[in-house]
């Protein structure tokens, strides 16, 4: 499987390093454990993409940017919508939120109940300073939602006086202003760093319009570094839904055709945090507070009835940690997170129900759901650290309680909002009466690392993952379930590989086997149930190579297989052993870099998605695809930078996401043809 990887000629946007030639040198991280740390030698994989390599890729959407992490598979849909994939089947549907953890400044963006399965659009990617992406369940410092793992937005200090203008402007209308500056004052420091994109789309009545701003403080004495941040954000996006019909994207005035011109999305995000640290000779102590602020209202296009959705939270919290250095040999972490959060809920449908009889009689206008949770989580971990030689231990466990004090607004049960009754059976939308849940998990964790000779290292790993059910699948019903009797999902990984570097080569090869139980999904009667299980196997193999000064590959590649292991019949079959739909065996990305001279920066990429099923009977597919894309770049002066980009090179017709469903058939969100990006950036 291994040689069936590394002997495709396939590709991903690797970077160019700062105008100069990339050397293997050591990769540091902060996700996994949140102090720096070499990633080498930790007994798990946390990749990383660089300022550097955001800069020249100058995305418009985070897919664009994480077909570089093997094993990564974000589908985009429409404006700044997404579905994830990390060592998964592209995640969607109920129980599909919450599966992989999102963070900005390993702040989780969400509490642990309130998921958005988009909710990385609220994180400044395109001016981060990196993105760490920590592979699988193998960290005790997260808990709830990081079942096969976390993607952690990583934004710059700006307060150390670096200044940054930059315009973006591209095909179909977009447009992007970047700025960053700060002022630093020896001891302390202020800066911001701020993005506002205007988008028309390529499709009909699609638009973006989104606005971002980070702001950073830094104060440092002796012992103390003290660094507080904000973020805002603002999307208002005109959404264009799914085209149907067999390959119709294939078909350029359907592609660009939007059948859901009244769809919308608006968003609005706030996060504040402080972070402060005391070291001393053998101890670290850090004790970071946050607080959340989130609103959310957009139209349900892809439901009969098309009701809008209105969702808020207000929260805060507290990650603390504790690490103490004994005999430079034992490293332990201590710590312990709590967080609160209130949120709230509303779908109302403002027109009458459109379709056949049954739909008209069944999804009532009106409200269908009105009721508040508030929520407390409280998590005590432990992890250490045992260096014996060459061999390095990792233990370590967490645990967390997390409770939903649940309040229904509205008369319980399936009927109208005004109490009567719906003909045909009953109304669709089943509210349970108010409520307290919780759900309480340990997760063990045990990591090995052998360090071969200086530059390479063998590592295994057994951990424990786990999602707590969120409160959309315990308190949004429908049909006659009256109460969802959930557990949570939990997931038992292993994992052992490679890592190091050889001259010029750097890689990490990897291989996983992981068990999930309780996995939450609608049945066939409409109910959410918890009694799905799937099995995931995977090889990735991430490689970064200098042919020479000017030339450079790099290579991400996963070959896995994602299976239901449960009996389910659908339309007279059983779907035990079937793959998950959208679930790909082959992903791969590899770019070549050419740097001509000093100044001067070419990247071609090569992008490859094999064919997946688009239903979970394993009857209907998609025939996969493969892009490429042109980048380059020119420094001007030592300030003055000026870039181009082409997208979609061969202006291929594809689908960014493909789907089957017995009620519309095979449906799609067409891929964009060959568009254009030019950029211009002056730093001080």
């Amino acid at each position: 499987m291994l040689y069936r990887l590394l002997s495709m000629v396939i590709i991903t946007p690797l970077a160019f390093n700062s105008f100069a030639t990339q050397s293997p040198i050591e990769r540091i991280t902060t996700t996994a454990s949140r102090t720096e740390t070499l990633a080498d030698p930790l007994p798990v994989v946390v990749s990383t993409i660089s300022e550097q390599q955001l800069a020249l890729i100058a995305p418009t959407h985070i897919e664009q940017v994480l077909k570089q992490i093997a094993g990564a598979n974000i589908q985009h849909g429409n404006g700044q919508e997404y579905l994830p994939a990390l060592r998964s089947a592209v995640l969607t549907g109920a129980g599909a939120c919450a599966s992989l953890l999102s963070a900005e400044d390993g702040i989780p963006l969400r509490a642990a109940g309130f998921c958005n399965i988009n909710e990385l659009f609220e994180t400044h990617t395109e001016m981060a300073e990196r993105i760490e992406v920590l592979k699988g369940p193998g960290s005790a410092l997260y808990g709830s939602n990081a079942v096969h793992g976390v993607i952690n937005v990583i934004t710059p200090d700006t307060t150390y006086g670096d200044s940054l203008l930059g315009i973006d402007t591209g095909s179909y209308g977009y447009k992007r202003l970047k700025l960053r500056s700060g002022k630093d004052f020896g001891t302390q420091g202020i800066g911001f760093n701020a993005s506002i994109t205007r988008d028309s789309g390529y499709r009909d009545d699609e638009s973006v319009n989104q606005e971002k701003l980070n702001l950073r403080y830094r104060f440092e004495s002796n012992d103390l570094l003290l660094t507080s941040g904000l973020t805002y954000t603002h999307l208002d996006q005109q959404t264009a839904g799914f085209i149907t019909g067999f390959e119709s994207y294939k078909d350029q005035n359907l592609a660009q055709a939007n059948l859901n011109p009244d769809a919308f999305r608006k968003a609005r995000s706030f996060r504040a945090w402080s972070k402060a640290q005391w070291q001393s000779s053998n101890n670290i102590v850090t004790i970071t507070p946050y607080f959340r602020n989130q609103s959310m209202d957009f139209l349900k296009h892809f439901l009969p009835g098309t009701p809008l959705e209105k969702n808020a939270q207000t929260g805060f919290g507290i990650q603390s940690l504790w690490q103490h250095n004994y005999n430079n040999d034992i490293r332990i972490h201590l710590g312990f997170d709590t967080e609160y959060t209130a949120a709230d809920f509303l779908q109302n449908q403002n027109e009458p129900t459109q379709g056949s009889a049954f739909l008209v009689a069944t999804v009532p206008q009106g409200k269908h759901y009105d009721y508040d949770v508030n929520s407390t989580l409280y998590a005590p971990f432990i992890s250490v650290n045992w260096h014996v030689k060459a061999l390095t231990i990792s233990a370590g466990a967490r645990f967390e309680h997390i409770r939903y004090d649940y309040d229904n607004n509205m008369l319980a049960g399936r009927t109208r909002d005004d109490g009567t009754v719906c003909e045909k059976g009953g109304c669709r939308y089943s509210r349970p009466a108010s409520s307290k849940n919780s759900f309480s998990n340990l997760s063990p964790k045990l990591g090995l690392s052998y360090q071969l000779n200086n530059n390479h290292y063998i590592y295994a790993n057994v951990s424990q993952g786990y999602r707590a059910p969120q409160a959309a699948e315990l308190y949004q019903l429908q049909r006659d379930q009256e109460i969802a009797e959930l557990k949570s999902e939990t997931a038992d990984n292993l994992e052992l590989g490679l890592k190091g570097h050889y001259q010029q080569l750097h890689y990490v090869l990897s291989a996983y086997a992981m068990n999930k139980q309780h996995s939450i999904f609608r049945d066939s009667d409409f109910f959410t149930v918890n009694d799905g299980k799937s099995h995931h196997r995977g090889v990735e193999v991430e490689l970064n190579y200098a042919l020479s000064k000017s030339i450079q590959l790099a290579l991400a590649a996963t070959h896995a297989k994602h299976s239901y292991s449960y009996n389910q019949i659908l339309n007279d079959i059983n779907i035990n052993g079937n793959d998950i739909d959208t679930a790909p065996r082959t992903l791969a990305n590899m770019q070549i870099n050419y740097q001509p001279t000093d100044t001067t920066q070419l990247a071609l990429e090569w992008h490859h998605v094999s064919r997946y099923f688009t239903d979970p009977e394993n009857r209907h597919e998609y025939t996969g695809h493969h892009l490429f894309n042109l980048r380059s770049a020119w420094q001007l002066t030592p300030q003055l930078t000026l870039a181009a980009r082409i997208t979609n090179l061969t202006n291929k017709a594809y689908a960014e996401r493909a789907d089957y469903t017995s009620f519309s058939g095979e449906r799609y969100f067409p891929g964009k043809p060959r568009s254009f990006m030019l950029s211009a950036s002056y730093t001080w």
